[in-house]
């Protein structure tokens, strides 16, 4: 037996209901509101009568009128059977959820997010002049029988969730975007986006970093990846604890002081000589108390002996020579001995303070060669 289609058995009903011709059905899906939650257009319900009535489903009820759209028809036992049987599956089957609207959300990615929360808004306006019309129709009507009743209630009830979350969703999108997201980057760019050309001479204020001292190779020392995997985690419980109060940022990349009881270890590449502590900053709003109970969250999850060692470093560097070097790590000797010994003696500068480094790149997936790293020299008057 040839299933039933949505259009077909929403006919097919009718017509069990009462013998009805073509006007006369159009006037009854009109005035319950049947398109609310059936494709079937005017022009359609006179297809949908011919394929019935050729399957054997529905026939004349009586003598034909003055035209095509005056006959009437009503079910034939077949047709009353195979409606109660599809009726009965219709009840019982939960039916896939097949809106388009899903469709627009899996791709509102390619959309700024003021334009989603107005399609969204747009949306919910539309639906709610929908339901204002499904309930001025069911107001029309009454009093109804239960089963239109519960058609009525089904609409309304669909339509009021859709609403809702139409509306919660472009709310959250209209927070999203309107919520304040601090970038350091962004926010100081004659910091973390100096010129690759040439040494330039900047002032560093005080800025504020969670930090984690140790020595030794970067590349082979425990502790070093224990203090990076430390810096990081904490961030990140920093963000998402800040977010939920209502001030997002970006957690900022990863940043090294290192240290040497002679600079030239960093010429040489010594790197076993070396003291470091690196650094990941932190917005100014942020707490010593949010971190702390950031550090204790995380120190919950996982067993890093480096987040003991974690502390917030207020760091003013002052007056400081910087350069942004593209290529390897360990390419980096050769900019070093320019600025050690050409740049800073010329200009008539000293060392001031440790070897600054941030690494705008990800190693595990930048090529060496492609790398991008901030070298930054606190100095003085010679």
């Amino acid at each position: 037996m040839e299933s039933l289609t949505d259009a077909e058995l929403t006919v097919l009903g009718l017509l069990v209901e009462a013998p009805r011709h073509g006007y006369a059905l159009e006037r009854v899906i009109e005035e319950r509101g049947v398109r609310d939650w059936t494709a079937l257009g005017f022009s359609s319900i006179y297809y949908v009568i011919d394929r019935l009535a050729k399957r054997g489903l529905i026939e004349p009820a009586g003598p034909p009128g003055t035209g095509r759209s005056r006959v009437a028809y009503r079910a034939t036992a077949a047709g009353l059977a195979q409606c109660a049987a599809a009726t009965r599956d219709a009840l019982a089957e939960p039916a896939p959820v097949r809106a388009r609207v899903l469709v627009g959300m899996a791709n509102s990615p390619v959309l700024p997010g003021a334009e989603v929360a107005a399609g969204l808004a747009e949306r919910a306006a539309a639906l709610r002049d929908r339901l204002a019309g499904v309930r001025a129709a069911r107001a029309a009507q009454e009093p109804l029988p239960p089963a239109a009743r519960a058609v009525f209630d089904y609409s309304e009830t669909v339509l009021a969730a859709e609403i809702d979350w139409a509306e919660r969703t472009s709310t959250a999108y209209d927070e999203e975007r309107t919520m304040e997201k601090y970038d350091v980057k962004k926010a100081r760019k004659d910091l973390y986006a100096p010129s690759a050309k040439d040494f330039a001479l900047v002032e560093v204020p005080e800025l504020r970093y969670l930090a984690v001292d140790g020595r030794g190779d970067p590349n082979t020392a425990p502790a070093y990846t224990g203090a990076v995997e430390a810096l990081y985690a904490t961030a990140y419980a920093l963000k998402f604890a800040s977010k939920a109060e209502g001030r997002d940022f970006t957690v900022g990349p990863l940043e090294g002081l290192w240290r040497a009881d002679d600079p030239a270890a960093f010429l040489t590449r010594a790197k076993a000589e070396w003291d470091w502590t690196m650094l990941i900053s932190l917005p100014e709003w942020i707490t010593d108390a949010q971190v702390a109970a950031a550090v204790a969250k995380t120190a919950a999850k996982q067993d890093n002996p480096a987040l003991a060692e974690l502390r917030v470093l207020a760091l003013t560097e002052g007056p400081s020579v910087q350069i942004l070097h593209l290529g390897s790590y360990d390419d980096e000797g050769p900019v070093l001995a320019r600025l050690h010994t050409e740049y800073m003696p010329a200009n008539g500068l000293a060392f001031n303070g440790d070897h600054h480094e941030v690494y705008l790149s990800d190693p595990r997936r930048t090529a060496p060669a492609k790398l991008k790293t901030v070298l930054r020299q606190p100095v003085k008057p010679a």
